[in-house]
């Protein structure tokens, strides 16, 4: 990764859903302030740098189209060697299906889910030979990169209050309750239950909707019959997404997760000032990062974030899921200046 002609992209999203009953207020501010690490400390050149928020009409909008859509582009553009770095701050939620405990989620502002199987996807349409490094700080967010090893997980906890009781907090969870009182809005069935969210997700965004929400719709018939819907009509980010279905790369995605699957993320403002609001996981790896002037290890900044969330008394754990090689390496590659 020492090749000055290797090139550093990101693509940094913020979900607020202003002016609802889903409103974070942190989220904005996490991404912001990643960006200016990125610039600052890793080298990132600000035209490489893709912001997707909801609350400034100036910058795109974090739709699930729009957030894949810049995915895409980040990774079609690649070249072996270069670093890839995708941030996500807002909600988080898991689908339940009727054969398993359901699949990990983030919830894009206009509720258009990108799920486990997408992001797994585009890691295996990654170049060889660069990385694609991912922080979700958003609820249920472990595992989030579908079949990726895990290397810091899942363990057993005291129980303990959310948050520091002088800290005020929300969690980036979206209850299953909002996702299907939004879907019966938007689509005018009454009975929406579980069952239903995949297929009122591709009623909705159709060839827009998630590769997985697609492929599940695929295979019920019944839906289909009912619909008349010709499912074959999809974009070209869904036809590349599918290329790589069958290619799984296990050095090339890194994620580093906000919680465990079964666990929530906290929004957070210790003060009444919303401006200085922030998520709890965005703000321990900013916070290390800071405290560390040189470079350090995946492993060894998810480790520091759940020892200061575990001193500041959250009881969302951190993960880290990656090949054994990138559990050592640098985060984002970031090279030591002193050995040069």
């Amino acid at each position: 990764m020492g090749n000055n002609d290797n090139k550093k992209y990101a693509v940094l999203v913020g979900c607020s859903y202003p002016n609802t009953e889903n409103e974070l207020h942190g989220c904005v501010n996490d991404v912001m302030r990643m960006q200016g690490i990125l610039i600052h400390r890793f080298g990132f050149a600000k035209e490489n740098i893709n912001l997707l928020i909801d609350t400034d009409k100036s910058y795109t909008k974090p739709t699930g189209e729009n957030i894949r859509k810049a995915l895409v582009k980040m990774i079609k553009q690649a070249k072996p060697g270069d670093v890839l770095f995708f941030h996500y701050s807002g909600h988080g939620t898991l689908v339940p299906l009727h054969h398993s405990a359901g699949y990990e989620c983030i919830v894009p502002c206009d509720f258009n889910l990108l799920t486990d199987e997408d992001f797994r996807l585009m890691v295996n349409m990654c170049p060889l030979g660069t990385s694609f490094t991912m922080i979700s700080d958003s609820c249920h967010s472990g595992g989030l990169i579908d079949k990726e090893k895990e290397q810091i997980g899942p363990h057993a906890t005291a129980n303990r209050s959310l948050t520091d009781p002088e800290t005020k907090s929300k969690s980036k969870f979206l209850p299953l309750d909002s996702l299907l009182r939004f879907l019966r809005e938007e689509t005018g069935e009454a009975e929406m239950e579980a069952h239903k969210i995949k297929s009122a997700l591709f009623q909705l965004f159709g060839k827009k909707a998630s590769s997985k929400v697609q492929s599940l719709v695929t295979d019920d018939c019944s839906f289909l019959e009912e619909m008349g819907t010709d499912t074959k009509g999809r974009g070209l980010e869904h036809h590349e997404l599918q290329q790589g279905k069958q290619r799984i790369h296990p050095d090339m995605g890194i994620l580093l997760s906000g919680c465990q699957t079964d666990e929530t993320s906290e929004d957070a403002c210790p003060t009444e000032d919303l401006s200085k609001a922030y998520g709890a996981f965005s703000n321990a790896i900013q916070t290390i990062l800071a405290q560390h002037g040189k470079p350090i290890s995946n492993g060894e900044l998810v480790l520091g974030a759940r020892k200061l969330l575990d001193e500041e008394e959250y009881s969302q754990h951190p993960c880290l899921y990656c090949s054994d090689n990138n559990a050592d390496a640098a985060f984002l590659c970031e090279e030591d200046s002193a050995k040069h």
